[in-house]
């Protein structure tokens, strides 16, 4: 069942088993305020929640994925920021995208359609797959603005590059067009502005294809085994095996093989 939920900021559909969520503020370049990062996240457990969705595509409207926290909130205290007074310390970040996205077992796809700086690139670098259009940018440029990657950075950059590489880019504020990232190992892949969407979406889709409950299943493991020693992360795998072997999808799978036939899966 396709489904389409539109709140202001941050706009919301799902189609095909594939849920699309988009920042829309293109007029600031999809600079982050305080009701955003909540709908944002609301969003993404929506979909890691629904039985519907197999895959997410987070985008952006406009020139720019997401230019960082909107400054003028930060500043006035209204906001996610500097500024923000008393109790800051007890900020609660449980479900703040950063978190709710290294949390969640749907896979989910960046679609870099422009710059991703600052919050927008720690938050394009915290999905599992990054699709980058030609003219888009990752701007780490934290250390030039007096801060540090505070939303993920400096936990993903290193697993996903190594000491050094990441020390280099963070430490300089560097800014890595598309070609650049992809040669590092930040992004799958570059395509022509215009195929940005079709090309998420078809990957999304392959992905959609395939058993939700054993793909949802690979994501927790490999995240579990970020923290695992191998003897350890092996016998969570086969504890999460067993299970998966008994559903109707893994039944499935193997007919289809059997009957050289594509599969069919239900997530069940």
């Amino acid at each position: 069942m396709d489904k389409q939920t539109n709140t202001d900021e941050v706009l919301y559909e799902v189609s095909e088993h594939i849920a699309t969520i988009t920042l829309n503020a293109p007029d600031r370049m999809n600079t982050i305020s305080g009701p955003m990062l909540a709908r944002l996240s609301e969003c993404l457990i929506e979909a890691d929640k629904s039985i519907d969705v197999r895959c997410i595509i987070l985008t952006g409207k406009g020139r720019a994925f997401c230019a960082g926290l909107d400054l003028r909130q930060a500043t006035e205290g209204t906001g996610m920021g500097i500024g923000s007074g008393a109790g800051a310390t007890d900020i609660d970040l449980r479900n703040t995208p950063p978190t709710v996205l290294h949390s969640i077992n749907t896979p989910v796809i960046c679609a870099i359609n422009g710059g991703a700086a600052g919050y927008g690139a720690d938050t394009a670098i915290g999905c599992d797959i990054r699709i980058m259009a030609a003219s888009s940018k990752l701007a780490l440029s934290f250390a030039k603005r007096g801060i540090l990657p505070e939303s993920g950075g400096t936990w993903l950059l290193p697993r996903l590059l190594g000491w050094e590489q990441a020390a280099k880019i963070i430490f300089t504020g560097k800014t890595l067009g598309a070609e650049e990232c992809v040669k590092l190992g930040l992004a799958s892949e570059v395509v022509p502005d215009a195929e940005l969407m079709p090309r998420a979406r078809a990957l999304a889709a392959e992905i959609a294809a395939n058993a939700p409950l054993a793909v949802s299943a690979a994501k927790r493991m490999m995240r579990m085994g970020l923290s695992e020693p191998f003897d350890e992360h092996v016998h969570h795998v086969y504890l999460q095996l067993l299970p998966l072997m008994r559903t109707k999808d893994a039944r499935e799978g193997m007919l289809a093989f059997i009957e050289k036939r594509t599969p069919k899966f239900e997530g069940k």
